[in-house]
């Protein structure tokens, strides 16, 4: 069995299996990027639920591994070197572990170079985005009398759903044929867009055809229904 215990978090939540990637997360749209992609990839992983509505990932045990105090993050005990790793930050987890089983992101320099450009749009551009239009539409913000926060957000989650649909006109995934990590980062944030915020209407989703039918395909996967529900909520 592998030895984790240089990592606090494992204090707060013990491994029951210390030879399998430890996740700490929930499902959000962040969250269930790494969840889905372990399950696509079939890598054995205990999932730990982090309850970010009591402010778990403020204290001292989760901040050890993620000083940045978010969702998700992982601790691989097979990691480079065959030791003990621990890694935060969705996107970089992602490249990390489509990198150690050679799947989800292609070989060839230049498709994965630009399965990478469409992971960090995600990262950059499309998280950033739905999130303020989800904060300023369902949350706290929807209460502010002033409505230009809301429509600067979402007229450019609108725009940012245009590079999306014209990405997809001619193909089935972000990168043609081929189903990759690129997909996985943005699965969850555009079906919480219409989701979970409801801001369909707000962003026009109804005049798009491409983007609609890639979610429907993406959210067909099993793989992608069980990462979905990883860590399972109470």
């Amino acid at each position: 069995m592998a030895d984790l215990s240089a990592f606090p978090i494992t204090a707060r939540w013990p491994a029951k299996n210390t030879d399998i990637i430890q996740l700490y997360s929930l499902p959000t749209p962040n969250g269930v990027k790494v969840s889905i992609a372990l399950e696509e990839l079939g890598l054995a992983y205990e999932p730990h639920l982090i309850d970010i509505g009591k402010n778990e990932t403020w204290g001292p045990e989760f901040l050890s591994l993620n000083p940045n105090g978010k969702i998700p993050a992982i601790i691989d005990p097979d990691g480079p070197g065959g030791k003990p790793f621990g890694l935060w930050e969705s996107g970089a987890i992602l490249i990390y572990l489509a990198e150690k089983t050679g799947k989800l992101l292609p070989a060839d320099p230049a498709a994965r170079y630009e399965t990478i450009q469409w992971v960090m749009f995600q990262m950059a551009a499309v998280g950033p985005m739905f999130g303020q239009l989800g904060f300023f539409h369902k949350f706290a913000g929807k209460d502010y009398e002033d409505k230009r926060p809301r429509d600067r957000y979402a007229n450019e989650s609108k725009r940012l759903l245009g590079v999306l649909e014209a990405r997809l006109a001619d193909r089935d995934w972000i990168m043609g044929d081929d189903y990759t990590i690129a997909d996985i980062a943005l699965l969850g944030w555009v079906r919480n867009l219409v989701g979970f915020y409801g801001a369909g209407e707000l962003v026009d989703y109804a005049a798009l055809t491409n983007v609609p039918a890639w979610l429907e395909r993406g959210l067909a996967r099993p793989a992608v229904q069980r990462g979905l529900d990883s860590p399972k909520r109470p």
